[in-house]
């Protein structure tokens, strides 16, 4: 089957290399958002997903809005089974979501969670258990029928760096099996009644207090490494036990 792929950070990235490790799956596009400087220097930095792309000689498209008329039509031109959505960062114009079945891949269990940060909400929130929920895309935001869920626990101290692995392992599966046994899932419509989002992270929300020990103490384990906890004062708290 041919698959045009959609994804930037790292979990788009093991997403990207499953399918193409894949003998039945040939990527035909990547789609990743463009190359930004990173550092006091500004060296203009490339997705790692652009990376492997790159690696496996796959043709790699870059557009700063992926809506514009030129882009849409260039994209309408490569043939292909489905399109497949990893933490991308572009909403898709409808005339792409046309073009072939998107599927999602978004990291929680919807629909709880929809936006920028589900595997840091769901630290937050004291979350026992969390996953990663194939999907339709419509031209909602995570809004589409659901697929398919696969589930994991979350661990009392587990770190959002573990989960993100973890969930990223999770994620590769689930790509696999939804496009390869697409046909025998009828998907399923989101309960909006039960609906939660979440926001892009800003550094802001690192600025922690004492006052409430539990709180704090999810706060560490899901903005560690970034954008951290620390106090008023600029005071960085680096273990928190």
């Amino acid at each position: 089957m041919n698959v045009i792929f959609m994804g930037t950070p790292d979990y788009a990235s093991e997403i990207l290399s499953a399918l193409v490790k894949d003998s039945e799956i040939n990527v035909v596009a990547v789609y990743t958002q463009p190359d930004k400087p990173v550092g006091r220097k500004k060296v203009m930095t490339p997705p790692i997903t652009k990376v492997v792309a790159q690696e496996n000689d796959l043709p790699v498209y870059q557009p700063t809005r992926l809506r514009d008329e030129e882009t849409v039509a260039e994209l309408l031109k490569i043939a292909c089974d489905y399109i497949v959505v990893a933490a991308y960062g572009q909403i898709l114009p409808k005339s792409v979501l046309d073009h072939a079945p998107c599927i999602n891949l978004h990291a929680s269990i919807l629909p709880d969670y929809r936006g920028a940060s589900p595997i840091q909400q769901a630290i937050l929130n004291g979350d026992k258990e969390t996953g990663v929920t194939a999907m339709m895309m419509n031209v909602g935001l995570d809004t589409g029928d659901i697929i398919k869920i696969e589930k994991i626990a979350i661990g009392d101290d587990e770190m959002v760096s573990t989960l993100f692995d973890r969930l990223t392992i999770c994620a590769k599966a689930l790509t696999l099996d939804v496009l390869k046994n697409f046909d025998t899932y009828t998907p399923v419509a989101q309960d909006e009644t039960k609906a939660t989002h979440c926001t892009k992270i800003t550094k802001q929300e690192g600025l922690v207090s004492f006052d409430e020990a539990r709180s704090l103490y999810n706060r560490y384990r899901a903005f560690t490494p970034w954008p951290g906890v620390y106090l008023e004062s600029g005071l960085k708290i680096k273990k928190c036990i």
